[in-house]
């Protein structure tokens, strides 16, 4: 690649580590790189246990949406963060050779109180209280959050007899304590001790490179671990650990499925052929669910909701798997769209200056006519996503704002003669043509596409609402009342949901993943 391999990660010293692992092994080969380093949701909330959170992927959705806006090329994971189901359109590119797979207890003073009743350890993880409950049922589990230092000075400075950690972290920068013990009779989380790479599916010439730093047998062992974990999981929070590893042309599996207070366990065994491996996963699971894993997984499931949220567009399975336990997520769309078939009279002449605000227009203008038939010089865009749309349909986009207010001042200051054509709705905001003609800029509206309001009436119980277009808050008030927490993709959404509700927050980036994350962060 001419420009160099923008390589996001966390922001931690052993995240960083990771990263300048793949960045070095990337440089060898003979690829420029940069490093992009980003705060996860996971590192800024320290003060509840990450089972409590019950956010999936909670280290890894920052990057996810860092690399579906284009600011970064490729994530490096822990791959123990990473939520065996990810989001449409990222794929796991490579994993590096796996490290010391084993938890570790670091303790204070001596391990005398291994022998004792009493004992308070420290944990942060789901699968590693229930297993430690399990075989010290009397001992008192406390949370422990933030990074490998973070831990390590909270349980120096509190009053517990040890912690639990991965052997892998401390190990790769350098700070294993002494007074440290390998947890061997500890299952570990799928995944454990392995560095994985994600980048975008697309990029197919990327995808390439990062499949040179791929272990084949690392591939297959954490592939089998982590079937059977999305076997057993059902998309909800569980103290489930799997260990695969490969001997003489066999895989051989160890899995566990336990109560979250340690009091019930499940632990399955097998082997096989290598080629045989995600037989191997499914065969593990199902002998774990026939003994008594179903009853566990279902008293998960059933636990008690406290929230509700609902979406006005129709949420994709990833997207729902991305709300916490908290949370009890509906979905339906509230706006339905026809494409409008674009005369090519319209489109006769070259146009000078074209606008687009939606990636309605971009289908719309796409089914209608070929990127040959369309001679456009300046092509302006509201979104990120809408401009990679148009890019890859219609020709390069010259300008991309964050909403039609913002496009429509910029055009006012840059834009190239007087005229321009709107590809729009039958519905539209008309900040971009008021200001527009007030600067006297002729606009020339095509309507691409139209607009149906599909109102579902929800339940009062619901607390919150989920917008992502000012034409979706339109049709939620048809049936419904503006006296909920109105959650916004963007800044337009969010000037019309304004107009009705009291309550309104706005995303940080214009995606339903960011919305998800805004309500995530709400229901903490």
């Amino acid at each position: 690649m001419n420009t160099p391999i923008r390589i996001g990660t966390r922001d931690s010293e052993l995240a960083l580590w990771q990263a300048k692992t793949v960045q070095k092994q990337l440089e060898y080969l003979g690829h420029k790189t940069e490093l992009v380093p980003v705060k996860a949701t996971g590192d800024l909330v320290l003060n509840k246990p990450l089972y409590e959170l019950g956010i999936t992927g909670i280290f890894t959705r920052t990057l996810d949406i860092a690399m579906l806006n284009d600011e970064i090329d490729i994530a490096v994971h822990s791959l123990k963060d990473v939520p065996t189901i990810l989001p449409k359109g990222i794929i796991q590119a490579a994993v590096l050779k796996r490290g010391n797979y084993n938890d570790l207890l670091v303790y204070k003073n001596n391990e005398e109180f291994l022998a004792q009743k009493d004992a308070v350890i420290a944990t942060g993880s789901l699968r590693r209280k229930a297993q430690w409950l399990n075989r010290y049922p009397t001992h008192t589990i406390v949370g422990l959050r933030g990074n490998v230092n973070t831990r390590l000075k909270k349980l120096d400075d509190n009053d517990w007899n040890g912690a639990i950690f991965a052997t892998a972290g401390l190990e790769r920068i350098d700070i294993k304590p002494e007074d440290s013990v390998i947890l061997n009779w500890m299952v570990p989380a799928p995944g454990q001790g392995v560095i994985m790479i994600t980048a975008l599916e697309e990029n197919t010439a990327l995808n390439d490179i990062c499949r040179e730093l791929n272990h084949e047998e690392t591939e297959i062992c954490v592939a089998t671990e982590r079937k059977f974990l999305n076997l057993l999981e059902g998309g909800c929070t569980a103290p489930i650990g799997a260990l695969a590893y490969i001997k003489k042309e066999e895989i051989h599996f160890k899995g566990i499925l336990l109560s979250k207070d340690g009091t019930k366990k499940i632990e399955v065994a097998n082997s096989k052929k290598t080629e045989e491996h995600l037989t191997l996963a499914h065969e593990c699971a199902e002998k774990v669910l026939e003994k008594g894993g179903n009853r566990l997984m279902d008293a998960f499931k059933l636990e008690k909701k406290q929230t509700t949220v609902y979406a006005t567009k129709t949420l994709t399975e990833t997207q729902s798997h991305l709300f916490h336990d908290k949370v009890v997520a509906d979905s339906s769309d509230f706006v339905k769209i026809k494409l409008n078939r674009i005369s090519k009279n319209l489109v006769k002449q070259p146009i000078e200056n074209v606008i687009i605000t939606s990636k309605n227009a971009v289908e719309a203008l796409s089914a209608s006519f070929s990127a040959k038939e369309l001679q456009f010089k300046n092509i302006y865009c509201v979104g990120i996503r809408t401009k990679r749309l148009a890019e890859n349909r219609l020709g390069d986009v010259k300008h991309t704002a964050r909403n039609a207010k913002k496009l429509a001042e910029y055009l006012v200051e840059h834009m190239e003669g007087t005229e321009a054509t709107f590809f729009c709705s039958d519905i539209r905001l008309d900040d971009l043509p008021n200001i527009l003609a007030e600067n006297k800029i002729t606009l020339n509206e095509v309507e691409a596409y139209e607009t149906a309001f599909t109102p579902v009436k929800i339940d009062e119980s619901t607390e919150s609402v989920l917008f992502f277009s000012p034409s979706t808050v339109k049709s939620y008030l048809l049936e419904n009342q503006g006296n909920k927490i109105a959650f916004c993709i963007g800044e337009t959404t969010a000037a019309e949901a304004k107009l009705h509700f009291k309550d309104v927050r706005v995303a940080k980036l214009p995606t339903v993943e960011s919305v998800i994350e805004l309500v995530n962060e709400h229901y903490i």
